[in-house]
Protein backbone atom coordinates (compact mmCIF):
# COMPACT_ATOMS: atom_id res chain seq x y z
CA UNK A 1 0.00 0.00 0.00
CA UNK A 2 1.42 3.38 -0.96
CA UNK A 3 1.98 5.85 1.82
CA UNK A 4 -0.07 8.85 0.67
CA UNK A 5 1.07 11.16 3.45
CA UNK A 6 4.34 9.70 4.68
CA UNK A 7 7.39 11.73 5.64
CA UNK A 8 9.02 13.48 2.69
CA UNK A 9 12.48 12.19 1.67
CA UNK A 10 14.78 12.59 -1.31
CA UNK A 11 14.89 9.57 -3.64
CA UNK A 12 18.69 9.69 -3.40
CA UNK A 13 19.07 9.61 0.37
CA UNK A 14 18.11 6.78 2.69
CA UNK A 15 17.26 7.58 6.29
CA UNK A 16 18.16 5.10 9.00
CA UNK A 17 18.22 5.19 12.76
CA UNK A 18 21.69 6.75 12.92
CA UNK A 19 21.22 9.34 10.18
CA UNK A 20 21.77 9.85 6.44
CA UNK A 21 23.82 7.21 4.66
CA UNK A 22 25.41 7.93 1.31
CA UNK A 23 25.21 5.48 -1.59
CA UNK A 24 26.93 5.70 -4.94
CA UNK A 25 23.98 7.63 -6.42
CA UNK A 26 23.36 9.76 -3.33
CA UNK A 27 22.96 13.48 -3.86
CA UNK A 28 25.91 14.90 -1.95
CA UNK A 29 27.87 18.10 -1.50
CA UNK A 30 26.74 21.66 -1.99
CA UNK A 31 23.62 20.76 -3.98
CA UNK A 32 22.28 18.72 -1.07
CA UNK A 33 22.10 21.92 0.99
CA UNK A 34 20.05 23.51 -1.81
CA UNK A 35 17.41 20.76 -1.63
CA UNK A 36 14.85 22.13 0.82
CA UNK A 37 13.16 18.75 1.17
CA UNK A 38 16.20 17.07 2.77
CA UNK A 39 18.32 19.97 3.99
CA UNK A 40 18.39 20.23 7.77
CA UNK A 41 21.03 22.92 8.13
CA UNK A 42 23.07 22.83 11.31
CA UNK A 43 21.26 19.67 12.43
CA UNK A 44 23.49 17.53 10.21
CA UNK A 45 25.86 15.62 12.50
CA UNK A 46 29.61 15.68 11.91
CA UNK A 47 29.41 12.08 10.67
CA UNK A 48 26.66 13.00 8.20
CA UNK A 49 28.59 16.04 7.00
CA UNK A 50 31.64 13.89 6.27
CA UNK A 51 29.64 11.17 4.50
CA UNK A 52 27.60 13.63 2.45
CA UNK A 53 30.59 15.82 1.56
CA UNK A 54 29.22 18.95 3.20
CA UNK A 55 31.91 19.17 5.89
CA UNK A 56 33.10 22.76 5.91
CA UNK A 57 30.07 24.02 4.00
CA UNK A 58 28.34 24.66 7.33
CA UNK A 59 29.62 26.28 10.54
CA UNK A 60 30.95 23.60 12.94
CA UNK A 61 28.11 23.89 15.46
CA UNK A 62 25.57 21.05 15.51
CA UNK A 63 22.05 22.07 16.59
CA UNK A 64 18.94 20.14 17.50
CA UNK A 65 15.73 20.92 15.65
CA UNK A 66 14.40 22.43 18.87
CA UNK A 67 17.22 24.99 18.87
CA UNK A 68 16.51 25.74 15.20
CA UNK A 69 12.84 26.35 16.03
CA UNK A 70 13.85 28.78 18.78
CA UNK A 71 16.14 30.62 16.38
CA UNK A 72 13.35 30.86 13.81
CA UNK A 73 10.93 32.29 16.38
CA UNK A 74 13.54 34.84 17.47
CA UNK A 75 13.97 35.88 13.84
CA UNK A 76 10.20 36.27 13.50
CA UNK A 77 10.15 38.56 16.53
CA UNK A 78 12.84 40.74 15.01
CA UNK A 79 10.83 41.31 11.81
CA UNK A 80 9.28 44.77 11.82
CA UNK A 81 6.04 44.02 9.95
CA UNK A 82 3.75 41.05 9.39
CA UNK A 83 4.63 41.12 5.70
CA UNK A 84 8.29 40.77 6.68
CA UNK A 85 7.32 37.78 8.83
CA UNK A 86 5.48 36.23 5.87
CA UNK A 87 8.56 36.69 3.69
CA UNK A 88 10.79 35.19 6.39
CA UNK A 89 8.60 32.09 6.69
CA UNK A 90 8.44 31.58 2.92
CA UNK A 91 12.23 31.89 2.76
CA UNK A 92 12.49 29.31 5.54
CA UNK A 93 10.30 26.99 3.46
CA UNK A 94 12.69 27.50 0.53
CA UNK A 95 15.61 26.38 2.71
CA UNK A 96 14.33 23.70 5.08
CA UNK A 97 10.86 22.24 4.57
CA UNK A 98 10.69 20.14 7.71
CA UNK A 99 11.87 22.97 9.95
CA UNK A 100 9.28 25.28 8.38
CA UNK A 101 6.44 22.89 9.20
CA UNK A 102 7.80 22.22 12.67
CA UNK A 103 7.73 25.98 13.35
CA UNK A 104 4.18 26.23 12.00
CA UNK A 105 2.90 23.15 13.83
CA UNK A 106 4.35 24.13 17.20
CA UNK A 107 3.13 27.74 16.95
CA UNK A 108 -0.08 27.52 14.94
CA UNK A 109 -1.85 30.44 16.60
CA UNK A 110 1.11 32.71 15.92
CA UNK A 111 1.90 31.54 12.40
CA UNK A 112 -1.45 30.73 10.76
CA UNK A 113 -2.41 34.42 10.42
CA UNK A 114 1.00 35.00 8.82
CA UNK A 115 0.92 32.25 6.18
CA UNK A 116 -2.79 32.62 5.53
CA UNK A 117 -5.54 35.13 6.26
CA UNK A 118 -5.21 38.00 6.92
CA UNK A 119 -1.55 38.54 5.96
CA UNK A 120 -1.66 36.40 2.80
CA UNK A 121 -3.97 39.01 1.30
CA UNK A 122 -1.32 41.69 1.70
CA UNK A 123 1.31 39.29 0.36
CA UNK A 124 -0.80 38.68 -2.77
CA UNK A 125 -1.14 42.42 -3.37
CA UNK A 126 2.66 42.69 -3.29
CA UNK A 127 3.49 39.28 -4.76
CA UNK A 128 5.96 40.73 -7.23
CA UNK A 129 8.10 41.71 -4.24
CA UNK A 130 7.70 38.54 -2.16
CA UNK A 131 8.04 35.96 -4.94
CA UNK A 132 10.65 33.36 -3.96
CA UNK A 133 11.60 29.98 -5.37
CA UNK A 134 8.92 28.30 -7.52
CA UNK A 135 6.24 26.73 -5.32
CA UNK A 136 3.67 25.80 -7.96
CA UNK A 137 2.66 26.03 -11.60
CA UNK A 138 1.56 29.10 -13.55
CA UNK A 139 -0.50 28.11 -16.57
CA UNK A 140 -1.23 31.10 -18.85
CA UNK A 141 -4.12 30.98 -21.28
CA UNK A 142 -1.67 31.98 -24.00
CA UNK A 143 -0.45 28.36 -23.72
CA UNK A 144 -3.88 26.85 -24.40
CA UNK A 145 -3.29 23.59 -26.24
CA UNK A 146 -0.10 22.97 -24.25
CA UNK A 147 -1.46 22.57 -20.71
CA UNK A 148 -0.44 18.91 -20.47
CA UNK A 149 3.10 19.90 -21.41
CA UNK A 150 3.22 22.47 -18.61
CA UNK A 151 1.80 20.07 -16.03
CA UNK A 152 4.33 17.44 -17.09
CA UNK A 153 7.07 19.91 -16.08
CA UNK A 154 6.13 19.51 -12.41
CA UNK A 155 8.87 17.27 -10.96
CA UNK A 156 6.75 15.17 -8.59
CA UNK A 157 5.16 12.04 -10.03
CA UNK A 158 2.57 11.64 -7.26
CA UNK A 159 0.25 14.55 -6.61
CA UNK A 160 -2.84 13.91 -4.50
CA UNK A 161 -4.21 17.41 -3.91
CA UNK A 162 -4.25 20.48 -6.17
CA UNK A 163 -5.44 23.93 -5.13
CA UNK A 164 -6.15 26.08 -8.18
CA UNK A 165 -7.20 29.72 -8.62
CA UNK A 166 -7.65 32.13 -11.49
CA UNK A 167 -7.11 35.05 -9.10
CA UNK A 168 -10.37 36.83 -9.89
CA UNK A 169 -11.72 37.15 -6.34
CA UNK A 170 -8.90 36.91 -3.84
CA UNK A 171 -10.43 37.05 -0.35
CA UNK A 172 -12.30 40.36 -0.26
CA UNK A 173 -9.63 42.12 -2.30
CA UNK A 174 -10.98 41.47 -5.79
CA UNK A 175 -9.10 40.66 -8.99
CA UNK A 176 -5.40 40.11 -8.23
CA UNK A 177 -4.67 38.01 -11.32
CA UNK A 178 -1.51 35.91 -11.16
CA UNK A 179 -0.62 37.54 -7.82
CA UNK A 180 -3.31 35.31 -6.36
CA UNK A 181 -0.80 32.42 -6.29
CA UNK A 182 -0.30 33.21 -2.60
CA UNK A 183 -3.70 31.65 -1.91
CA UNK A 184 -3.01 28.13 -3.28
CA UNK A 185 0.45 28.19 -1.70
CA UNK A 186 -1.01 29.18 1.67
CA UNK A 187 -3.85 26.67 1.49
CA UNK A 188 -1.49 23.80 0.77
CA UNK A 189 0.80 24.86 3.62
CA UNK A 190 -2.26 24.40 5.83
CA UNK A 191 -2.96 20.97 4.32
CA UNK A 192 0.41 19.87 5.66
CA UNK A 193 0.50 21.79 8.96
CA UNK A 194 -3.13 21.15 9.92
CA UNK A 195 -3.69 17.65 8.51
CA UNK A 196 -0.31 16.11 7.91
CA UNK A 197 -0.54 15.77 4.13
CA UNK A 198 2.88 15.22 2.61
CA UNK A 199 4.04 18.48 0.96
CA UNK A 200 5.28 16.77 -2.21
CA UNK A 201 1.78 15.39 -2.77
CA UNK A 202 0.40 18.94 -2.97
CA UNK A 203 0.48 21.24 -6.01
CA UNK A 204 -0.53 24.94 -6.11
CA UNK A 205 -1.67 26.15 -9.54
CA UNK A 206 -2.61 29.56 -10.93
CA UNK A 207 -4.54 29.70 -14.19
CA UNK A 208 -3.56 33.08 -15.62
CA UNK A 209 -6.36 34.28 -17.91
CA UNK A 210 -5.45 37.95 -17.49
CA UNK A 211 -6.67 40.57 -15.04
CA UNK A 212 -9.05 43.52 -15.13
CA UNK A 213 -7.09 45.22 -12.36
CA UNK A 214 -5.73 48.37 -14.01
CA UNK A 215 -3.21 48.89 -11.21
CA UNK A 216 -1.53 45.57 -11.95
CA UNK A 217 -1.73 46.00 -15.70
CA UNK A 218 0.35 49.14 -15.28
CA UNK A 219 2.62 47.80 -12.53
CA UNK A 220 6.13 46.89 -13.78
CA UNK A 221 6.39 44.36 -10.93
CA UNK A 222 3.19 42.50 -11.85
CA UNK A 223 4.05 38.84 -12.52
CA UNK A 224 1.16 37.83 -14.80
CA UNK A 225 -0.18 38.33 -18.31
CA UNK A 226 -0.72 41.99 -19.16
CA UNK A 227 -4.13 41.61 -20.75
CA UNK A 228 -7.80 41.82 -19.83
CA UNK A 229 -9.46 38.66 -18.55
CA UNK A 230 -10.51 36.12 -21.12
CA UNK A 231 -14.13 34.99 -20.75
CA UNK A 232 -16.71 32.87 -22.52
CA UNK A 233 -15.96 29.82 -24.64
CA UNK A 234 -12.21 30.40 -24.72
CA UNK A 235 -12.12 30.46 -20.90
CA UNK A 236 -14.32 27.37 -20.55
CA UNK A 237 -12.30 25.41 -23.10
CA UNK A 238 -9.11 26.32 -21.22
CA UNK A 239 -10.60 25.03 -17.94
CA UNK A 240 -11.69 21.81 -19.65
CA UNK A 241 -8.17 21.30 -20.99
CA UNK A 242 -6.75 21.88 -17.53
CA UNK A 243 -9.03 19.36 -15.82
CA UNK A 244 -8.31 16.71 -18.43
CA UNK A 245 -4.56 17.34 -18.20
CA UNK A 246 -4.58 16.90 -14.42
CA UNK A 247 -6.31 13.53 -14.68
CA UNK A 248 -4.01 12.44 -17.49
CA UNK A 249 -0.88 13.20 -15.44
CA UNK A 250 -1.92 12.40 -11.87
CA UNK A 251 -5.01 10.17 -12.12
CA UNK A 252 -8.77 10.50 -11.81
CA UNK A 253 -8.80 10.53 -7.99
CA UNK A 254 -6.63 13.64 -7.70
CA UNK A 255 -8.51 16.13 -5.52
CA UNK A 256 -8.87 19.51 -7.28
CA UNK A 257 -9.86 22.34 -4.93
CA UNK A 258 -11.12 25.50 -6.61
CA UNK A 259 -10.23 28.68 -4.74
CA UNK A 260 -11.18 32.35 -5.17
CA UNK A 261 -12.85 32.20 -8.57
CA UNK A 262 -15.39 34.92 -9.37
CA UNK A 263 -19.01 34.21 -8.45
CA UNK A 264 -20.12 33.81 -12.06
CA UNK A 265 -17.52 31.09 -12.67
CA UNK A 266 -17.45 29.46 -9.23
CA UNK A 267 -20.99 28.03 -9.32
CA UNK A 268 -20.83 27.21 -13.02
CA UNK A 269 -17.57 25.26 -12.73
CA UNK A 270 -18.68 23.43 -9.58
CA UNK A 271 -21.86 22.19 -11.24
CA UNK A 272 -20.00 21.34 -14.43
CA UNK A 273 -17.25 19.24 -12.84
CA UNK A 274 -18.56 17.92 -9.53
CA UNK A 275 -19.99 14.66 -10.94
CA UNK A 276 -17.06 13.98 -13.27
CA UNK A 277 -14.01 14.74 -11.12
CA UNK A 278 -12.95 14.62 -7.49
CA UNK A 279 -13.38 18.35 -6.89
CA UNK A 280 -14.92 20.99 -4.65
CA UNK A 281 -15.03 24.75 -4.26
CA UNK A 282 -13.73 25.84 -0.89
CA UNK A 283 -15.38 29.27 -0.99
CA UNK A 284 -18.78 27.65 -1.50
CA UNK A 285 -18.57 24.26 0.23
CA UNK A 286 -15.71 24.69 2.69
CA UNK A 287 -17.07 27.99 3.97
CA UNK A 288 -20.52 26.43 4.20
CA UNK A 289 -19.25 23.49 6.26
CA UNK A 290 -17.29 25.57 8.78
CA UNK A 291 -20.15 28.05 9.17
CA UNK A 292 -22.83 25.38 9.58
CA UNK A 293 -20.59 23.66 12.13
CA UNK A 294 -20.48 26.92 14.11
CA UNK A 295 -24.23 27.28 13.85
CA UNK A 296 -24.72 23.70 15.04
CA UNK A 297 -22.61 24.52 18.08
CA UNK A 298 -24.63 27.70 18.57
CA UNK A 299 -27.77 25.55 18.62
CA UNK A 300 -26.29 23.60 21.52
CA UNK A 301 -25.55 26.88 23.30
CA UNK A 302 -29.10 28.21 22.78
CA UNK A 303 -30.87 24.86 23.31
CA UNK A 304 -32.72 25.31 20.02
CA UNK A 305 -32.81 23.20 16.88
CA UNK A 306 -31.70 24.60 13.54
CA UNK A 307 -35.29 24.74 12.34
CA UNK A 308 -36.19 26.94 15.31
CA UNK A 309 -33.80 29.66 14.14
CA UNK A 310 -34.25 32.37 11.51
CA UNK A 311 -31.13 33.16 9.48
CA UNK A 312 -30.45 36.51 7.81
CA UNK A 313 -27.43 36.86 5.51
CA UNK A 314 -25.62 40.05 4.60
CA UNK A 315 -24.53 38.93 1.16
CA UNK A 316 -25.78 36.61 -1.57
CA UNK A 317 -22.57 35.54 -3.29
CA UNK A 318 -20.88 32.17 -3.42
CA UNK A 319 -20.11 32.03 0.31
CA UNK A 320 -23.58 33.08 1.48
CA UNK A 321 -25.42 30.85 -1.00
CA UNK A 322 -23.17 27.91 -0.16
CA UNK A 323 -23.89 28.32 3.56
CA UNK A 324 -27.61 28.74 2.91
CA UNK A 325 -27.77 25.58 0.80
CA UNK A 326 -25.96 23.50 3.40
CA UNK A 327 -28.24 24.90 6.11
CA UNK A 328 -31.20 23.60 4.11
CA UNK A 329 -29.60 20.14 3.99
CA UNK A 330 -28.90 20.26 7.74
CA UNK A 331 -32.49 21.27 8.53
CA UNK A 332 -33.80 18.54 6.24
CA UNK A 333 -31.62 16.16 8.22
CA UNK A 334 -33.54 17.29 11.31
CA UNK A 335 -36.77 16.20 9.65
CA UNK A 336 -38.31 19.29 8.05
CA UNK A 337 -39.05 19.69 4.35
CA UNK A 338 -36.96 21.83 2.01
CA UNK A 339 -39.81 24.36 1.46
CA UNK A 340 -40.16 24.77 5.23
CA UNK A 341 -36.42 25.15 5.62
CA UNK A 342 -36.27 27.84 2.93
CA UNK A 343 -38.77 29.91 4.94
CA UNK A 344 -36.14 30.24 7.67
CA UNK A 345 -33.40 31.66 5.41
CA UNK A 346 -33.31 35.29 4.19
CA UNK A 347 -30.64 37.12 2.21
CA UNK A 348 -29.73 40.76 1.69
CA UNK A 349 -27.60 41.77 -1.29
CA UNK A 350 -26.46 45.14 -2.65
CA UNK A 351 -30.02 45.89 -3.78
CA UNK A 352 -31.71 45.04 -0.49
CA UNK A 353 -33.69 42.10 0.84
CA UNK A 354 -34.14 39.32 -1.71
CA UNK A 355 -37.89 39.07 -2.29
CA UNK A 356 -40.06 37.96 -5.17
CA UNK A 357 -40.71 40.53 -7.91
CA UNK A 358 -38.18 42.92 -6.38
CA UNK A 359 -38.44 46.26 -8.22
CA UNK A 360 -34.66 46.66 -8.22
CA UNK A 361 -34.23 43.26 -9.88
CA UNK A 362 -30.91 41.45 -9.69
CA UNK A 363 -32.41 38.04 -8.91
CA UNK A 364 -30.29 35.25 -10.37
CA UNK A 365 -31.68 31.71 -10.43
CA UNK A 366 -29.57 30.81 -7.38
CA UNK A 367 -30.76 33.83 -5.41
CA UNK A 368 -34.39 33.27 -6.45
CA UNK A 369 -34.50 30.06 -4.40
CA UNK A 370 -34.49 32.28 -1.30
CA UNK A 371 -36.81 35.01 -2.63
CA UNK A 372 -39.82 35.32 -0.28
CA UNK A 373 -43.19 36.97 -0.56
CA UNK A 374 -42.44 40.17 1.31
CA UNK A 375 -42.41 43.92 0.61
CA UNK A 376 -39.02 45.19 -0.59
CA UNK A 377 -36.55 46.37 2.08
CA UNK A 378 -33.53 48.44 1.09
CA UNK A 379 -31.29 48.24 4.17
CA UNK A 380 -29.90 45.60 6.47
CA UNK A 381 -30.97 47.66 9.49
CA UNK A 382 -34.61 47.57 8.41
CA UNK A 383 -34.41 43.90 7.45
CA UNK A 384 -33.21 42.99 10.94
CA UNK A 385 -36.11 44.90 12.49
CA UNK A 386 -38.75 43.28 10.30
CA UNK A 387 -37.42 39.73 9.82
CA UNK A 388 -36.27 39.45 13.46
CA UNK A 389 -33.50 36.91 12.81
CA UNK A 390 -31.93 34.83 15.55
CA UNK A 391 -28.72 34.54 13.50
CA UNK A 392 -26.99 37.24 11.44
CA UNK A 393 -24.31 36.05 9.00
CA UNK A 394 -22.06 38.39 7.07
CA UNK A 395 -20.33 37.20 3.89
CA UNK A 396 -20.31 40.16 1.52
CA UNK A 397 -17.00 41.92 2.37
CA UNK A 398 -18.87 45.10 3.31
CA UNK A 399 -16.79 46.49 6.19
CA UNK A 400 -18.82 47.80 9.11
CA UNK A 401 -22.12 46.43 7.76
CA UNK A 402 -23.04 45.25 11.26
CA UNK A 403 -23.50 48.71 12.73
CA UNK A 404 -24.13 49.44 16.39
CA UNK A 405 -27.83 49.81 15.51
CA UNK A 406 -27.92 46.40 13.84
CA UNK A 407 -26.12 44.72 16.74
CA UNK A 408 -28.28 46.43 19.39
CA UNK A 409 -31.43 45.39 17.53
CA UNK A 410 -30.20 41.79 17.44
CA UNK A 411 -29.67 41.98 21.22
CA UNK A 412 -33.17 43.38 21.75
CA UNK A 413 -34.74 40.58 19.70
CA UNK A 414 -32.74 37.67 21.16
CA UNK A 415 -31.38 36.54 24.51
CA UNK A 416 -28.37 34.99 22.71
CA UNK A 417 -28.04 36.57 19.25
CA UNK A 418 -25.80 34.68 16.83
CA UNK A 419 -23.46 37.06 15.00
CA UNK A 420 -21.03 35.67 12.42
CA UNK A 421 -18.88 38.36 10.72
CA UNK A 422 -17.14 36.10 8.22
CA UNK A 423 -15.66 38.43 5.60
CA UNK A 424 -11.89 38.44 5.03
CA UNK A 425 -9.41 39.99 5.48
CA UNK A 426 -9.85 41.88 8.78
CA UNK A 427 -10.32 45.18 6.96
CA UNK A 428 -13.46 43.74 5.29
CA UNK A 429 -15.09 42.36 8.46
CA UNK A 430 -18.72 43.35 9.10
CA UNK A 431 -17.79 44.19 12.68
CA UNK A 432 -15.08 43.44 15.21
CA UNK A 433 -15.45 41.05 18.11
CA UNK A 434 -15.28 43.96 20.53
CA UNK A 435 -18.10 45.78 18.74
CA UNK A 436 -20.30 42.67 18.78
CA UNK A 437 -19.73 41.78 22.43
CA UNK A 438 -20.03 45.40 23.59
CA UNK A 439 -23.26 46.16 21.72
CA UNK A 440 -24.90 42.94 22.94
CA UNK A 441 -23.51 43.30 26.49
CA UNK A 442 -21.62 40.04 26.13
CA UNK A 443 -24.70 37.99 25.19
CA UNK A 444 -23.92 37.29 21.53
CA UNK A 445 -22.46 34.08 20.12
CA UNK A 446 -19.75 35.42 17.85
CA UNK A 447 -17.50 34.11 15.10
CA UNK A 448 -15.42 35.88 12.49
CA UNK A 449 -13.46 35.06 9.35
CA UNK A 450 -10.25 36.67 10.58
CA UNK A 451 -8.83 36.42 14.11
CA UNK A 452 -9.69 38.92 16.84
CA UNK A 453 -8.18 39.18 20.35
CA UNK A 454 -10.12 38.23 23.51
CA UNK A 455 -12.75 40.71 24.68
CA UNK A 456 -13.76 41.44 28.27
CA UNK A 457 -17.29 42.70 28.93
CA UNK A 458 -18.79 43.13 32.41
CA UNK A 459 -15.86 41.28 33.94
CA UNK A 460 -16.13 38.22 31.69
CA UNK A 461 -13.56 37.45 29.00
CA UNK A 462 -14.68 35.95 25.71
CA UNK A 463 -12.46 34.15 23.19
CA UNK A 464 -13.78 35.05 19.73
CA UNK A 465 -14.07 32.05 17.41
CA UNK A 466 -12.48 32.23 14.00
CA UNK A 467 -14.67 30.54 11.41
CA UNK A 468 -11.60 29.54 9.43
CA UNK A 469 -11.99 27.11 6.55
CA UNK A 470 -8.79 25.53 7.84
CA UNK A 471 -11.00 23.64 10.28
CA UNK A 472 -12.57 21.89 7.27
CA UNK A 473 -10.60 21.62 4.03
CA UNK A 474 -7.39 19.98 5.39
CA UNK A 475 -9.33 17.12 6.98
CA UNK A 476 -11.63 16.83 3.97
CA UNK A 477 -8.67 16.69 1.60
CA UNK A 478 -6.79 14.18 3.74
CA UNK A 479 -9.80 11.86 3.75
CA UNK A 480 -10.33 12.26 0.00
CA UNK A 481 -6.67 11.52 -0.76
CA UNK A 482 -6.44 8.48 1.50
CA UNK A 483 -9.79 7.02 0.41
CA UNK A 484 -9.26 7.94 -3.25
CA UNK A 485 -12.70 9.50 -3.33
CA UNK A 486 -14.67 9.44 -6.58
CA UNK A 487 -16.55 12.68 -5.94
CA UNK A 488 -17.05 15.26 -3.19
CA UNK A 489 -20.79 15.40 -2.50
CA UNK A 490 -22.66 17.93 -0.37
CA UNK A 491 -23.15 15.08 2.08
CA UNK A 492 -19.39 15.02 2.68
CA UNK A 493 -19.49 18.65 3.80
CA UNK A 494 -22.54 18.17 6.01
CA UNK A 495 -20.77 15.22 7.64
CA UNK A 496 -17.68 17.42 8.07
CA UNK A 497 -19.78 20.12 9.76
CA UNK A 498 -21.32 17.60 12.13
CA UNK A 499 -17.92 16.11 12.97
CA UNK A 500 -16.36 19.52 13.67
CA UNK A 501 -19.22 20.70 15.86
CA UNK A 502 -19.13 17.48 17.89
CA UNK A 503 -15.54 18.25 18.89
CA UNK A 504 -16.45 21.50 20.69
CA UNK A 505 -16.44 20.87 24.45
CA UNK A 506 -18.66 22.39 27.12
CA UNK A 507 -15.67 24.34 28.41
CA UNK A 508 -15.06 25.73 24.91
CA UNK A 509 -18.66 26.92 24.67
CA UNK A 510 -18.55 28.53 28.10
CA UNK A 511 -15.60 30.66 26.94
CA UNK A 512 -17.56 31.74 23.86
CA UNK A 513 -16.02 29.34 21.33
CA UNK A 514 -18.13 27.66 18.66
CA UNK A 515 -15.08 25.80 17.29
CA UNK A 516 -12.34 23.86 19.06
CA UNK A 517 -9.31 25.96 20.09
CA UNK A 518 -7.02 26.69 17.16
CA UNK A 519 -4.05 25.05 18.87
CA UNK A 520 -5.92 21.73 18.61
CA UNK A 521 -6.45 21.99 14.85
CA UNK A 522 -4.06 19.14 13.96
CA UNK A 523 -5.98 16.66 16.11
CA UNK A 524 -9.28 18.12 14.89
CA UNK A 525 -8.29 17.63 11.24
CA UNK A 526 -7.10 14.05 11.80
CA UNK A 527 -10.30 13.10 13.65
CA UNK A 528 -12.42 14.81 11.01
CA UNK A 529 -10.59 12.86 8.28
CA UNK A 530 -11.23 9.59 10.12
CA UNK A 531 -14.94 10.44 10.47
CA UNK A 532 -15.16 11.31 6.78
CA UNK A 533 -13.34 8.13 5.80
CA UNK A 534 -16.11 6.17 7.53
CA UNK A 535 -18.72 8.26 5.70
CA UNK A 536 -17.04 7.82 2.31
CA UNK A 537 -16.96 4.04 2.59
CA UNK A 538 -20.58 3.87 3.77
CA UNK A 539 -21.70 6.10 0.89
CA UNK A 540 -19.62 4.21 -1.71
CA UNK A 541 -17.48 7.25 -2.46
CA UNK A 542 -14.18 5.59 -1.51
CA UNK A 543 -12.25 3.43 -3.99
CA UNK A 544 -9.15 2.56 -1.93
CA UNK A 545 -9.13 -1.20 -1.30
CA UNK A 546 -9.03 -3.09 0.90
CA UNK A 547 -11.18 -0.93 3.17
CA UNK A 548 -9.26 -0.25 6.40
CA UNK A 549 -11.02 -1.70 9.42
CA UNK A 550 -9.73 0.96 11.81
CA UNK A 551 -10.18 4.27 9.97
CA UNK A 552 -8.58 6.30 12.75
CA UNK A 553 -5.44 4.16 12.81
CA UNK A 554 -5.34 4.17 9.00
CA UNK A 555 -5.37 7.97 8.85
CA UNK A 556 -2.77 8.38 11.59
CA UNK A 557 -0.41 5.92 9.92
CA UNK A 558 -0.19 8.15 6.85
CA UNK A 559 0.72 11.51 8.41
CA UNK A 560 3.77 13.54 7.40
CA UNK A 561 6.46 13.92 10.04
CA UNK A 562 8.54 17.04 10.57
CA UNK A 563 11.24 15.06 12.40
CA UNK A 564 14.68 14.81 10.81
Amino acid sequence: MSNVCSSSRSTHVTVEADGLHAKKDTQVGFQLLRDYRINKGLSFSVKERRQLRILGLLPPAVQTQEVQVSAALESLKRCETDLDRYIYLMNLLDRNERLFYRVINDNIQLTMPLIYTPIVGLACQKYGLVLGNPKGLYIPITEAGHVSEIISNWPEETVKIIVVTDGERILGLGDLGANGMGIPVGKLCLYTSCAGVTPRHCLPITLDVGTNNEHFLNDPLYIGLRQKRVTGKEYNDFLDEFMQAVVKRFGRYTLIQFEDFGNHNAFHLLEKYRNHYCTFNDDIQGTAAVTVAGIMTSCRMTNRKLAEHTFLFQGAGEAALGIADLLLAAMKNEGISRPEAIKRVWLVDSRGLIVKDRPKGGLTPLKSVFAHEHPPIDTLEQAVKEIKPTALIGAATVPGAFTAEVLCTMAQINDRPIVFALSNPTSKAECTAEQAYTATKGRCIFASGSPFPPVTVNGKTFDPSQGNNAYIFPGVGLAAALCQAKHMTDGVFLAAAQSLSSMVSQADMESGLVYPPLNEIREVSVQLAADLAKYMYVENLATHLPEPKDKNAFVRSQLYSTDY
